[in-house]
C-alpha cells in the first residue's frame, strides 16, 4: 500500500473505531466487526480498489452520524413530549 493511501486508512479506521464508542450493540460487537472488515481487505493493492473501500468507509462514518442524531432527536423529544405529539 502507497504511504498516502495507507494514511488515509489509518485514518479511516481511528474514526471509526471512535465512533464505535457509542453503537448500540456495543462497542465491543463494533470493534469486532471493524476489525473483521479492515482484515478482509488487508491485501487489497489496487490504488483505486483502495479509494473505492474509503469512500465505502466514509460512507459509513455518514450513517453512523446520522443514527447518533437521530437517536439524541428522538430522545429530546420524548423528553418534550411525554404523551406524544397531537394527543
Amino acid at each position: 500500500m502507497t504511504s498516502p493511501l495507507r494514511g488515509e486508512v489509518v485514518k479511516l479506521y481511528k474514526n471509526l473505531l471512535f465512533l464505535g464508542r457509542e453503537y448500540p450493540k456495543g462497542d465491543i460487537y463494533f470493534k469486532e466487526r471493524l476489525k473483521n472488515a479492515f482484515m478482509k481487505n488487508k491485501d487489497v493493492s489496487d490504488p483505486e480498489k483502495i479509494r473505492e473501500l474509503i469512500a465505502r468507509g466514509e460512507f459509513v462514518i455518514k450513517e453512523l452520524e446520522a443514527l447518533y442524531y437521530l437517536r439524541k432527536y428522538r430522545a429530546m423529544k420524548q423528553r418534550y413530549y411525554e404523551d406524544g405529539p397531537g394527543s
